[in-house]
């Protein structure tokens, strides 16, 4: 699917080798295909010596090769980093960007390129299981979007979406969701110990039972697929999860949830427009 492609990873921080990872691991590119540029050589050496990948510190010089070349930079370093890229990408190259609030057109206006794809993929793409939502700018081909769905099935599955404005609530949903997944873990296993478990059979009771629950969702032989349905599979009157359920309803769980997620897409939104007017680093 890749096969002659070239690609340039504009930041190689931790998303980038991720997708990396993937791509080599299932091979879908070869380490001669793919290129890392930033500003720490000791980043860039580590990563060409863990996948034997091309290292560059000149972010233009790593672009100008590339077919795909991938943002994987944070929204702050964007004016100056995608500016530095403008005349040096490819006519026929397109450019994939996973910075969070990054808007097609402000790459666009920042890059001089017009063929983008943007993403929103989440941290368990480190281990080959993201979910990634993307879009694509008009001028990028069909076969460029078929490349695009083979590269983010590397490391887990992708959504394409026609509308960009999902992408900001991907962000919220998805790309932030494994910080609320975490919480609620945690909360659960500060729980567990709070009734008197060791804290290591507290943590395995939690992540097995969260584990068991998405299993049983996914696996397609249960006849209630409503997570309503599951929930009242747990839930007999007066017994001890109709208790508690009560209990989390009480004290506002699910509006606190719905907040957190709309505070996050706002987030999303400004940092976008934080982008545009956060002044170069020195």
């Amino acid at each position: 699917m890749l096969t002659g492609i070239t690609i340039a990873f504009i930041g190689p921080g931790v998303m980038a080798e991720a997708m990396l990872k993937g791509l080599l691991k299932k091979e879908l590119a070869q380490p001669e295909q793919i290129l890392i540029s930033g500003p720490n050589p000791e980043r860039n050496q580590e990563l060409q010596e863990r996948y034997g990948v091309q290292p560059f510190t000149d972010n233009r010089a790593a672009a100008s090769q590339a077919d795909i070349v991938v943002l994987s930079i944070k929204p702050q370093r964007m004016e100056r980093v995608v500016g530095e890229l403008k005349g040096a990408i490819k006519a026929d190259a397109f450019i994939l960007s996973i910075i969070a609030g990054a808007s097609i057109s402000k790459i666009a206006r920042l890059s001089g390129h017009t063929r983008i794809v943007r993403c929103m993929p989440n941290t368990p793409a480190q281990i080959g299981e993201g979910i990634t939502v993307w879009t694509a700018s008009p001028k990028v081909s069909a076969a460029q979007q078929t490349m695009t769905g083979a590269f983010l099935n590397a490391f887990g599955k992708e959504i394409f979406v026609e509308e960009e404005d999902y992408l900001d609530k991907a962000t919220a949903l998805s790309g932030t969701g494994p910080a609320y997944v975490y919480l609620f873990m945690e909360a659960m296993v500060d729980a567990g110990v709070h009734l008197g478990f060791p804290r290591r059979i507290a943590e395995r009771l939690v992540i097995e039972t969260l584990r068991g629950s998405v299993d049983y969702y996914d696996d397609g032989k249960s006849d209630a697929k409503h997570l309503a349905s599951l929930r009242n599979q747990v839930t007999s009157p007066g017994g001890t999860s109709a208790e508690a359920l009560y209990y989390l309803e009480k004290a506002g769980f699910r509006t606190a949830i719905s907040r957190a997620i709309w505070a996050a897409y706002q987030r999303s939104k400004e940092l976008g427009k934080d982008a545009e007017t956060t002044p170069p680093e020195e």
